[in-house]
């Protein structure tokens, strides 16, 4: 359970439903938030028409239809600067060990890159550096 910070929402961008199952699982043990979206245009979708704001969202690379690093780059262009400050942390989480898309990740506004087999060591993490900032 969360013992320092705040409680956050996390938004997984995931097109694997047990991947997402398991985060939902981990993500809620550690006491916050947890949002599901099988697609990055379900979840540009939702953030369009929603008041929730997301602190932390774990975006694959590969789903179906739009990319991970176009949904990235979406995100990115879409803020005004009123919204900066309420940005959330982008964490691209892949199976792909490829240093272009690694290098093409933080050119476009994500703040780590996290490959799937380290990412449930590094989940709380993730989570407790999101819920102190």
């Amino acid at each position: 359970m969360q013992e320092a910070g705040r409680q956050i929402t996390v938004a997984v961008v995931e097109d694997n439903p047990r991947i997402r199952e398991l985060l939902q699982e981990e993500i809620s043990d550690e006491g916050h938030r947890f949002l599901s979206f099988g697609t990055a245009e379900d979840f540009l979708s939702a953030m369009a028409d929603s008041d929730v704001t997301v602190d932390l969202v774990l975006l694959d690379v590969m789903l179906p239809g739009m990319d991970g690093l176009t949904c990235l780059r979406h995100l990115r262009q879409s803020r005004t600067p009123q919204q900066e400050g309420q940005a959330p942390k982008i964490v691209i989480v892949t199976a792909l060990n490829d240093e272009d898309k690694r290098r093409q990740a933080f050119a476009d506004g994500a703040e780590d890159y996290v490959l799937k087999p380290d990412l449930f060591l590094r989940l709380p993490e993730l989570l407790e550096a999101t819920a102190s900032r």
